[in-house]
């Protein structure tokens, strides 16, 4: 059945939308499980492929790298698809990757069957939020981006450090349980999702959005953002060496708290949008990113209950720009989310790899040390919140009327 005839007598029913919306959640969930529990398990991985812990870290760059490139491409080849059968192949692409990365007899084969598992991972994204959009009604679709976006977001809260541990004792045990994440999905999206029907159009039509300033605008600000973020969440363990030294699990706690603050986030700023006009949600969300990290000096290296609170409020202003960009995206050119949706995974995706590289470089800097590493990314977040007040919408556009 097409999600248009479905939803003409169920838009306002919030128990179907939201059954619609859980395995969109999974779906994402596992996704930003894959994508970031790489990290916590590299000196494991390393050792099981016998190669240097650096040269183990190039398989998070590879997907990182490959989702950046895969999503906005992927965006407009799969946009013909409805959006359940684009999500069930993308979420079968991305289980034959996590499968071949638990099966790899090398690093070579490993490095391959990353590329594959980003490759499905980025259609993931761009797909689940799009067919958010389609499912909700207007004075829903901030909350239901909330919904899917916080997969990703819970999964730096949960997936991550379960799967870390998972994979413990051997990492191959977390890419199987990432593959039986995405098995879940397939099967709630296959059992649970109508068939959703995206409007037909050319892709002149689809890319009409970037001729102008404003989508161009939100896409270099959520890269500026992330940057700014992961600049310093990349490093928060050397960071927070001075708070977390007397208490065995003190990091865990700090990066629950952040994961909190940021599932918190998503859900706060779901409901703004939905509420008021997204523009001065997003430069709230962008400045508030700003001061939190500017201040980070003063709270990583003091008390443990300040540097986890801190934490914690930081989370909240990293959660809340992803919805409101997305959602000022959309309001831009609804025809045209898959795309959009895709380019804003690549400005997300691109942005942590930049921010993880300049926090690197940053450490060699004379005047800086890795505590103060948030001086740089405030910068970065500064900029962003300038760069989009500069360029505020005029008043009766379609996104000042959302």
């Amino acid at each position: 059945m097409d999600i248009a005839q479905e939803t003409a007598s169920s838009r306002n029913d919030a128990p179907n939308i939201n059954k619609w919306l859980v395995p969109l959640a999974v779906a994402t969930f596992a996704v930003g499980t894959d994508a970031y529990v790489i990290a916590g398990l590299l000196p494991n991985i390393a050792e099981g492929l016998e190669v240097s812990v650096a040269k183990a870290g190039q398989l998070v760059t590879v997907f990182a790298l490959t989702f950046a490139i895969a999503a906005p491409v992927l965006g407009w080849l799969l946009s013909s698809l409805d959006r359940r059968t684009a999500l069930q192949l993308a979420l079968l692409v991305f289980a034959i990757g996590n499968v071949a990365t638990a099966l790899s007899p090398n690093y070579t084969v490993a490095m391959l069957s990353r590329v594959l598992a980003a490759i499905g991972a980025a259609t993931i994204t761009a797909t689940a939020s799009s067919a958010a959009v389609a499912i909700a009604p207007p004075e829903r679709r901030g909350r239901a981006m909330a919904v899917v976006i916080g997969g990703l977001t819970v999964s730096t809260a949960l997936g991550m450090p379960v799967g870390t541990l998972i994979g413990a004792t051997d990492w191959r045990l977390t890419l199987w349980a990432v593959a039986g994440l995405s098995a879940l999905a397939f099967v709630g999206v296959s059992v649970g999702l109508p068939k959703i029907s995206v409007p037909s159009t050319s892709l002149a039509a689809r890319l009409a959005p970037l001729r102008g300033a404003s989508a161009v605008t939100i896409l270099l600000a959520t890269l500026l953002v992330m940057a700014g973020h992961y600049t310093l969440y990349t490093y928060i363990a050397a960071a927070t060496a001075d708070s977390t030294r007397s208490f065995t699990y003190a990091l865990t706690l700090i990066l629950l708290a952040w994961g909190i603050g940021a599932v918190v986030g998503n859900v706060i700023a779901g409901s703004m949008v939905d509420k008021l006009p997204p523009f001065p949600v997003a430069v709230v969300s962008l400045g508030a990113a700003a001061v939190l990290l500017a201040i980070s000096p003063l709270a990583v290296g003091g008390a443990l209950i300040i540097a986890i609170a801190w934490s914690a409020i930081w989370g909240i202003t990293d959660g809340m720009p992803s919805v409101v960009q997305q959602y000022r995206l959309v309001a831009l050119a609804p025809e045209s989310a898959p795309v959009l949706f895709g380019l804003n995974s690549s400005a997300i995706f691109l942005g942590i790899a930049l921010g993880g590289a300049l926090g690197g470089a940053a450490q060699d800097w004379s005047w800086l040390s890795v505590s103060t590493l948030g001086i740089p990314a405030a910068i970065l977040a500064l900029i962003a919140t300038l760069l989009t007040l500069a360029t505020k919408p005029k008043s009766g556009s379609r996104e000042e009327r959302e």
